[in-house]
């Protein structure tokens, strides 16, 4: 529902909205429920003078949206990136629901970054309603993976970043309101050793236990960590891999192969 008071931003619509983004849960592993929220986007944009492309995901990851406004398209204008997916699990929604306290508002993803996004929807579609066209076009893109790295929507990304005169970016302001201009690098590893098999019990000595070794990894990279620099060194997934041996002798078996992604992040700019 678009404002009609002479503050067409009223809190109270605001957060009703907010809150429906947020009852919707989208984990980036669940691309039918990002749809579901991708599908209400759209809707928000329909009668309204805007061109919606909706790009179908792939490799796991829902949709990603295309939203521009009908002027300012024949040079370089402005673009909002916004993500819906988010990194609760589903069900997450019963152990945190929506609610107010005072001036705050909570919920799983609200914070990152369904508010901010929703935000930018609201205000470009009261900029689409009011008849008003600002000299610059504006182009909103809705991603779905960005939690994972956006490994399917970041050639999209650049591909509109490149177009644009700015980019604005719905994620939120850090302590004291302050403004966000710089993200952090992140790089992304994947280590796999490879241990020698061998009976736990009795021949233990033969054995080299891939899990001891990556639990020596795991303590060495987040050793790496400075705060005070910016870095941060996290092992995201670990993973155990056997060899084709039955259920009933697996736990008697020294592990043959474990595997870790970890990622490092430099700090980002306030």
């Amino acid at each position: 529902m678009l404002a009609t008071s002479s503050n067409p931003f009223d809190a109270k619509t605001i957060l009703e909205g907010i809150r429906r983004w947020v009852e919707m849960e989208t984990p980036t592993e669940a691309p039918d429920h990002i749809n579901r929220l991708a599908t209400l986007v759209a809707d928000g944009y329909r009668g309204l003078p805007a061109t919606i492309e909706r790009v179908a995901g792939h490799s796991g990851c829902g949709d990603h949206l295309i939203v521009r406004s009908s002027w300012g398209q024949d040079r370089p204008g402005i673009l909002v990136l916004s993500h819906l997916d988010t990194v609760h699990p589903l069900g997450f929604i019963e152990r945190l629901p929506f609610r107010l306290e005072g001036d705050s508002a909570f919920g799983p993803g609200i914070y990152d970054m369904k508010g901010g996004a929703y935000l930018a929807f609201a205000a470009f579609r009261q900029l689409c309603a009011n008849g008003g066209r600002p000299p610059l076009g504006v182009t909103h893109l809705y991603v779905s993976d960005e939690e994972i790295g956006s490994p399917t929507s970041r050639a999209m990304i650049e591909a509109e970043g490149r177009e644009a005169k700015y980019v604005l970016v719905t994620e939120p302001a850090r302590d004291g309101g302050k403004v966000v201009t710089g993200r952090k690098g992140v790089a992304r590893f994947e280590v796999v050793i490879k241990g020698l098999p061998a009976h736990a019990g009795t021949r233990p000595g033969d054995g080299r236990s891939a899990i001891r070794e990556l639990a020596n990894v795991i303590q060495t990279l987040e050793a790496m960590s400075d705060v005070s620099r910016g870095v941060t060194i996290n092992v995201g997934v670990a993973v155990q891999q056997r060899s084709t041996v039955s259920a009933s002798t697996d736990t008697a078996l020294t592990p043959i192969t474990s595997s870790c992604i970890f990622h490092r992040s430099n700090r980002e700019r306030g």
